[in-house]
């Protein structure tokens, strides 16, 4: 469901208000000129001159009215802009894998590009890493890493149950963890940057917040959603990462003798009662992240 929210002209207010009449709702909401419904889509004009469209083509409609609005092709040209300043620079960025997994480790890497390396990252098929499969990243990520700088971070599920709490959540271990990978890189290669970029997965303050009393904190950071499409340092970061995760994996599937299943799916709950009647219930703890409903569906066999 996507909730999008427009300011538009006077003009174009009154184009909705024409264009919405036979699909205006009966209620009547303070503040609002009108609410009307266009198959999956849900509009509200409020009086400030906002207009809200919640539903799953909220984002179509809405564009439908930016470019009415004559704001389209102007924001269209601004953020390619801003978009290019970011890939064509300088940067490090950092980014995660493995917060999604129940069995495997969480790795955090920054990685540092220069804006003279980039014809050659691409040459080599970077991209982000959830848009290549894990063979080809496996190919791929031990050319990368002969050219670029690098630091990595793993956290082993005994590691992350034992921190995991409500006061300690995975935002917070991913701040901590990010902020670690980033203050090394800039502070043991001393890298010349114009930027340095993460994933969105937190507000700027909240992720501050997160990284409270830690006396070596990397400032200077910009957040974006999508990071890894729209800089090559955070998707070196994010195929490096997938890269290591895929080898933790294989080592820890060895030991083990059992072939495990990545992400947390109905397929990782029948592994998983295989493993406890294996190794014991105790086993999960040094091997998944018990906090996931997973362990729950797959101890349910053994406490009933």
């Amino acid at each position: 469901m996507a909730n999008v929210v427009l300011k538009v002209s006077e003009q174009t207010r009154e184009k909705m208000i024409k264009y919405y009449e036979d699909k205006k709702r009966d209620k009547v909401i303070p503040y609002v000129v009108f609410q009307a419904q266009d198959l999956d889509t849900v509009i509200t004009m409020y009086e400030s001159g906002k207009v809200m469209f919640q539903g799953v083509s909220a984002d179509v409609d809405a564009d439908m009215w930016r470019e009415i609005d004559g704001q389209s092709k102007i924001d269209k040209v601004k953020l390619k802009k801003e978009e290019e300043k970011y890939y064509y620079s300088s940067s490090v960025g950092s980014d995660e894998v493995g917060t999604g997994d129940y069995f495997g480790p969480i790795i955090v890497t920054s990685a540092y590009v220069r804006k003279d390396q980039i014809e050659l990252i691409e040459s080599i098929g970077i991209k982000d890493s959830k848009k290549l499969d894990d063979n080809k990243i496996l190919k791929i990520a031990p050319e990368l890493i002969k050219h670029i700088k690098y630091k990595s971070l793993i956290m082993t599920n005994q590691e992350y149950n034992d921190k995991y709490s409500d006061s300690y959540n995975i935002n917070k271990i991913k701040a901590i963890m990010h902020n670690k990978v980033l203050f090394r890189m800039i502070n043991e290669e001393n890298p010349e940057y114009d930027y340095i970029i993460v994933d969105e997965f937190a507000r700027e303050q909240r992720y501050y917040e997160y990284l409270s009393g830690n006396p070596a904190i990397q400032r200077g950071i910009t957040f974006m959603t999508k990071a890894e499409d729209k800089n090559l340092a955070v998707a070196c970061a994010s195929v490096i990462s997938r890269y290591i995760f895929l080898k933790e994996f294989e080592k820890l599937s060895d030991s083990l003798h059992i072939p495990l299943p990545k992400g947390a799916g109905k397929d990782v709950d029948s592994i998983g009662k295989e493993v406890v009647n294996q190794y014991g219930k105790d086993k999960l703890k040094e091997i998944a992240k018990i906090n996931f409903k997973n362990t729950e569906r797959i101890l349910d066999i053994f406490i009933h």
